[in-house]
Parts: structure tokens; C-alpha cells; sequence
């Protein structure tokens, strides 16, 4: 069916993909925009991807932008063709045989609008745009969705995700980012279904997760549909522990450890998200569920103690990120500092002064210290250890946190030192006392090597 009329605005992205169109409809093919670009146009949400749907075969899109394509999934019928610029997805209209692997199609034929929009997975995903008329093709009920904000699978909800296990993951992501509810029987069928998402390819899972994560309105409902619908415990079980966790009141009156970092998910910036803040905000305190012990008090009382639990959750997030998940050892190996450090900001005021510096100049830093401002904000309230490690770090706005060290090997070597383990304490002692202001210069500190060396 054809719907109401609408604009698409002009950017030089809009205005490429309308000349693909353009070029298309000039040989003799129907072509529209598709998916998610024409639900956000119609959400005034901004556009990202924007695919193109078209009556034009694989060969024939080839023919028309003759080297200026790439056959990505081209037994698919997916195409990418190259304009202005700009490369977008062009896929022949099409039906879909069987999903074996539950991924995708073990075969397609190519066929009309009406039919291709049956085998896309929901009904506000499924309209097309016609850029040469601003006309909506609704051939799902997707524009009736859109007007009340529901998330609902085109057809029988168990036939959609039985084709794409991925899909239970994505009802989730898209509900919580579009602030949509889901459908009765796509809910059901959702929750039914869910052990299925253990066959999608971990990376598959982390990226639809981190999209969730880094672009929902307010993570934390992200995180809640995800448990209610049977998701969460699939991949995350550590998160899911965190439930019914308690903490001391003293310390902790909003609640439990999943309350906890629900509150500090909701206070991250709006999206997007950086995703290594947001993993680090979301596996902060992934140690406590394990490390949670009650000590008896000589008053009587109890006292719920989490000994080490900061660095027991840094092996935890490290191991998810880089095995289970499959990303890439950078992430893991960032996101498992955050977390390891954030219990460190307590001790700041104790450290001397090079440890403190040594701290300050992590490139993890300003990420960790908005994760440590979250900690406090969401917890007793009192800021003090945020602001003491803000002031430090500001106060070396003008240099270096940790500045180019003025003794190295070479140094010991021209002061008559020979090469040996001793090598390493030396230089470490050496710039522990520079960044203590020990010495005012690096003469004076090479003047205070043979007394070292002595000791």
C-alpha cells in the first residue's frame, strides 16, 4: 500500500543514495530506500545507513555502475555500489528459502517489494522510500507501529527468529534505543526462544550488545529488558549476579550491586557512548558477587565485606571481553584497568608522589576517573576522592603527567655502571626521585647515582 508523503533532508549523503536511486530508476528499475533509514526519517532520528532496495539483479546493478561496485553477498543479491563518495548496500528485492544455520538464507530468488518486505525481521524496518515522490511503501502495518511505538516481527514471531537467531538480540536493542514497547506475542516468543541465541558467533552478540549499551536512552532499561526476556543470563551471567547482591547500607543506600551500576549506566553521558567508559561503568564492580563475605562485628552486628573484589572483577571483564566475547585485546586490556583501578582513587591521598603521578598518566585515566565520580555520585554521595584526583590531574595542565624520564640505560652505561638486573631499580629509583622533584635537574640527579649504587 502506498502511505503519506514525506522529505527526505539534504545532506551529501542523501543526496548520493538519491542518485543511485535516480541512476536505477533511469534504466528501467524500481529502486526505494529502505530498513532503518526510512523508520528514523519518519522518528526524526538521525539517518546512518542507507540501504536501497531494488528490482535490479546483482548483473544488472553491476551493468549500471559499471566499476563502481563491490559483490559483498552478491548470491544474496547485495551489492555495494560506490557514489559520490559514499558506498552503499544495494540489494536486489527477494525472497528467502530456508535459514539451516540460522543466519542466513540457504537460498533466495529474487522477486517483488511486496515479497521482500515479508522476509525483513520487523514491520517498522520494513518500509520503503520512494526518493523520487517522498512516498511511503507499508506493505507490513510498520507506519501503524511507528504511531503507537511497538517493536513487533513481520508474520509469526517464532518463524523471524528461527531465521536469524540474532534477531532475540536485536528485538531488545531496538526496543530500548527507539524507547519502543515490544508486542505481546513477539515478547513470548522472545523469552520461548531464547536459548537459541546461544548459536549466534560471540562477536555477532557483542556487537548488537554494544550498540545497545552505547546508544539506548537510558542503559539500565537496556540491561532490564535483556534479563526479562530470558537474554542476559545467555552471554552475561556475571552481570545477572549482581542482582540481589547487597552491599553495607552505610556505603551503599541505593541498593544492591545491579542497582548499583544500573544508576551509574544511566548517568554516563548521552549517546553515542564511548563503549570502553561504558564497559567499564557497566563490569566495575563484576568482583563483588564472588567476593561477598559477612564479618561479625565486636558490637554484634554484621558487615558485608568485598575483599579484592576490584581486582578479581579485572580478570573477570578481561576474560569476557577477550574470550568470550572474541574482542580485540586492546578493549580487554582497557576496560580491565578501569576496573581494577577504581577502588585505587581511595588511596590516592596516600600515595607518594611518583606512585601518584604513575597513576594520573595511565592513558585509561580520565575515563576512570568519570567512572570513580559515577562510583561516589551513585553510591554515599560525597565526591572528595573524584575531586582530589581532578585537582592533581589539573594541576599539570601546563606539562606532563609523567614526563620523558632524564636517566636511561645509556646514562648508567656512560657513568661507568655495568649492564645487569640492578639496571631496572636503578632507572626506576631514578625516576621516582624525578617526578618527586628529588632534584631539581638531571645533573644533579646523575650526581646521586654512585651513592645508590653503594647502598
Amino acid at each position: 500500500m502506498r502511505a503519506f508523503m514525506t522529505t527526505l533532508p539534504q545532506t551529501p549523503a542523501t543526496n548520493a543514495a538519491t542518485a543511485v536511486c535516480d541512476t536505477l530508476r533511469a534504466s528501467g528499475f524500481l529502486a526505494f530506500l529502505v530498513g532503518g533509514c526510512v523508520r528514523d526519517l519518519l522518528l526524526n532520528r538521525p539517518l546512518n545507513d542507507l540501504d536501497i532496495a531494488t528490482s535490479a539483479t546483482p548483473d544488472e546493478i553491476e551493468r549500471v555502475f559499471e566499476g563502481r561496485t563491490i559483490p559483498v553477498g552478491k548470491s544474496f543479491g547485495v551489492m555495494l555500489v560506490k557514489q559520490a563518495g559514499h558506498v552503499f548496500e544495494v540489494a536486489t528485492f527477494r525472497t528467502d528459502g530456508g535459514y539451516s544455520d540460522g543466519r542466513r538464507p540457504d537460498h533466495v530468488a529474487f522477486s517483488t517489494p511486496e515479497h521482500d518486505a515479508q522476509r525483513r525481521d520487523f514491520t517498522v524496518n520494513a518500509l520503503f522510500l520512494d526518493t523520487a515522490t517522498g512516498e511511503i511503501l507499508d506493505f507490513t502495518g510498520g507506519l501503524a507501529d511507528l504511531a503507537t511505538k511497538t517493536l513487533r516481527t513481520i508474520g509469526n514471531p517464532a518463524d523471524r527468529f528461527n531465521e536469524d537467531h540474532l534477531r532475540l538480540l536485536r528485538a531488545a536493542r531496538f526496543a530500548s534505543v527507539l524507547e519502543f514497547s515490544i508486542h505481546p506475542e513477539t515478547r513470548a516468543a522472545v523469552v520461548e526462544l531464547a536459548p537459541l541465541l546461544d548459536t549466534v558467533a560471540p562477536e555477532r552478540i557483542a556487537a548488537e550488545f554494544f550498540k545497545g549499551l552505547c546508544h539506548a536512552p537510558k542503559p539500565s532499561k537496556f540491561l532490564e529488558l535483556l534479563d526479562a526476556l530470558k537474554l542476559l543470563g545467555r552471554f552475561l551471567p556475571e552481570v545477572c549476579a549482581m542482582k540481589g547482591c547487597e552491599q553495607p547500607p552505610q556505603f551503599h543506600p541505593e541498593g544492591d550491586v545491579w542497582t548499583h551500576t544500573c544508576l551509574m549506566l544511566d548517568g554516563l553521558p548521552p549517546p553515542p557512548r564511548d563503549l570502553g567508559l561504558a564497559l567499564a561503568t557497566l563490569f566495575h564492580d563484576l568482583g563483588k558477587p564472588p567476593t561477598a563475605k559477612i564479618f561479625p562485628l565486636d558490637d554484634g552486628t554484621e558487615r558485608i565485606r568485598f575483599m579484592n573484589h576490584a581486582h578479581i572483577g579485572a580478570g573477570m571483564a578481561h576474560y569476557i571481553l577477550s574470550h568470550r566475547l572474541r574482542q580485540p585485546t586492546a578493549l580487554a586490556d582497557e576496560v580491565a584497568e578501569m576496573v581494577r583501578d577504581h577502588m585505587t582513587f581511595h588511596e590516592l591521598r596516600n600515595m607518594r608522589p611518583a606512585n601518584l603521578r604513575r597513576f594520573l598518566g595511565k592513558p585509561t585515566f580520565p575515563k576512570a576517573l568519570e567512572v570513580c565520580r559515577l562510583d561516589l555520585l551513585h553510591s554515599g554521595g560525597t565526591l572528595g576522592h573524584y575531586e582530589f584526583a581532578r585537582e592533581k590531574f589539573e594541576a599539570f595542565a601546563n606539562e606532563p603527567v609523567l614526563p620523558e624520564p632524564w636517566i636511561r640505560g645509556a646514562d648508567l652505561m656512560a657513568a661507568g655502571l655495568e649492564p645487569g638486573p640492578r639496571y631496572g631499580v636503578l632507572l626506576k629509583r631514578a625516576y621516582d626521585a624525578q617526578l618527586e622533584n628529588a632534584h631539581p635537574d638531571k645533573a644533579s640527579l646523575l650526581r646521586a647515582l654512585p651513592g645508590w649504587v653503594n647502598e
